[in-house]
């Protein structure tokens, strides 16, 4: 945790589209967005990217474009964050670790210090990610101020086992970078909305658009508080989607209708 606790957080989402395969051309845009999203008026305490924004989907030559260790990722997002004191959700990248690629999400406090590393542990079979990505092994929650947060990408809000074990362990939000495609809009929206109710969690989902392949992308970033509204929600353009969360919002929603006092975990079967 740093700094002194707030009542509220402004947060922002780089909805952005991705050149497959040209890592520093995505490296160039995320920072420029990055830097504007900075320069607002409302000034963000946290931004978030979308998933695998250094090298889109091109899992053909990912063994060569993913970032070794992270390295030049986690430079990157810690300069930005101690230079303008924001924390960064750093949606995720496609990481080299020996043989092995991750898909992974970075995230630094306002001292540009990384304080969290979550590795998608649900793979696509139908973008036959398991072919070529290893699958991360463990659940991540990181502080932010005063809220606990929980990391999920993309597939992963399928899965309403980790959200939930997510929300148990104590986080009040649960970020989601996405490379979500046409056709399935109804799903992603869904889906998002029930992470949100069923654990009384805010959900930041930050998606990408654009064209790649043959595979389109609408966006439709969004910000659900702990009841399921929507407080933002982008279109299928590039922009940078804003929102402030309650953070007390979480614990009011819990307290009134107590989801979590009610479970009977000893008869749900696995």
């Amino acid at each position: 945790m740093t700094g002194e606790a707030k009542a509220q957080l402004n947060i922002a989402l780089i909805q952005a589209d991705i050149e497959i395969g040209n890592v520093n051309a995505n490296m160039n845009k995320m920072l420029g967005m990055m830097e504007q999203a900075a320069a607002a008026d409302m000034k963000p305490d946290v931004i978030v990217l979308p998933e695998m924004w250094n090298t889109g989907y091109a899992l053909d030559r990912i063994r060569e474009l993913a970032d070794p260790m992270g390295q030049e990722t986690s430079r990157m997002l810690s300069e930005f964050a101690r230079k303008h004191r924001i924390q960064v959700v750093g949606g995720s990248v496609a990481e080299r670790i020996e043989d092995r690629i991750y898909n992974s999400m970075y995230v630094f406090n306002r001292s540009g210090e990384q304080i969290a590393k979550y590795s998608k542990i649900h793979l696509f079979r139908l973008m036959d990610e398991e072919k070529f990505l290893q699958a991360g092994q463990h659940t991540v929650t990181f502080e932010l101020e005063q809220l606990k947060a929980g990391a999920s990408i993309c597939y992963d809000i399928r899965f309403p086992e980790l959200s939930r074990t997510l929300a148990l362990s104590g986080a009040q939000v649960l970020f989601v970078p996405a490379e979500w495609p046409h056709p399935r809009r109804h799903h992603w929206r869904t889906l998002l909305m029930a992470r949100a109710i069923e654990n009384q969690m805010y959900v930041i989902a930050c998606n990408r658009v654009g064209t790649s392949g043959d595979t389109d992308f609408f966006g439709h970033s969004m910000i659900i508080d702990p009841w399921g509204e929507v407080i933002a929600e982008g279109d299928e353009q590039e922009k940078i989607l804003t929102g402030t969360l309650d953070c007390d919002l979480t614990d009011e929603v819990r307290g009134r209708i107590p989801v979590f006092e009610d479970r009977r975990p000893n008869l749900y079967t696995q």
